[in-house]
């Protein structure tokens, strides 16, 4: 058999050069990288998850374009919910935080996911005090801009730990606490002090979210604290505003006029 035979027979299989080889394995290098563990977790819990979470997709979607915008930022939460896990993932990176008003619950949270970082916080408030609660905040103590650790409004939340009120936060979720019934802790404390940890905060905005505003404190107390001004869109039962810092402009008033 002729040379030029050899090589045009059909058993013959082309070879990879080493220099293929390398680069394929330059390529893989640069561009392939290992799923972090979490967010392997977070897929596997809610592709087998049949629990609803407590927003909707469109909710949901509206705070997930701001976080991919800012992420990896900080993220404050009000709740510890069944949507936690994928707060934290699409926040990869930063540091999102949340508050939750029952410890059994929160004890319960972290046997399953441990890498959530969430705390208990107590409400005094009830949804029943919500008249006389609008009233208060539109007095000189809670119209001035302070930080709520030490505000002397009534409506500023005194017992987080202290590091949620030192740290300046990008994004503020108010899912929590109940507030569906008349005796329930309502969530008038928690519009009120998310937004004055925005105006507060050294410079720049805050994004904050209320959720649930097809009820009547999540409308009232939203518009009137986080002012309709500073709203930006409603996507069903959600609510987004956008707050800039007050400290860098005293005489900028509570709400816009």
């Amino acid at each position: 058999m002729s040379s030029s035979q050899e090589s045009s027979s059909p058993t013959a299989q082309p070879k990879t050069s080493d220099s293929m080889k390398e680069a394929r394995a330059t390529n893989c290098s640069q561009g392939c990288s290992k799923v972090p563990r979490f967010l392997t977790q977070a897929l596997i819990h809610y592709t087998t998850s049949t629990i609803t979470p407590q927003q909707t997709q469109k909710e949901i979607s509206v705070s997930a374009k701001i976080l991919e915008k800012k992420s990896p930022c900080n993220f404050l939460v009000f709740g510890l919910g069944h949507d936690s896990l994928m707060w934290s993932a699409l926040n990869y990176g930063g540091r999102t935080v949340f508050l939750e008003e029952d410890e059994a619950w929160i004890a319960q949270i972290k046997r399953r996911f441990p890498m959530l970082e969430s705390y208990h916080v107590t409400y005094d408030s009830k949804v029943n005090q919500a008249n006389n609660l609008m009233e208060v905040g539109k007095g000189p103590e809670c119209t001035a801009i302070s930080d709520p650790k030490f505000s002397m409004c009534q409506l500023a939340l005194k017992g987080l730990p202290s590091e949620v009120y030192e740290i300046e936060w990008d994004l503020i979720m108010v899912d929590a606490p109940t507030g569906y019934y008349e005796e329930a802790p309502g969530r008038m404390t928690a519009i009120y002090t998310a937004g004055m940890m925005a105006r507060n905060r050294k410079e720049g905005e805050t994004d904050v979210f209320v959720h649930d505003v097809n009820r009547e404190v999540e409308d009232k107390f939203s518009k009137a604290l986080l002012c309709e001004g500073y709203m930006k869109k409603q996507v069903g039962r959600l609510r987004h505003f956008i707050i800039p810092s007050h400290r860098d402009a005293l005489d900028r008033p509570f709400c816009p006029e």
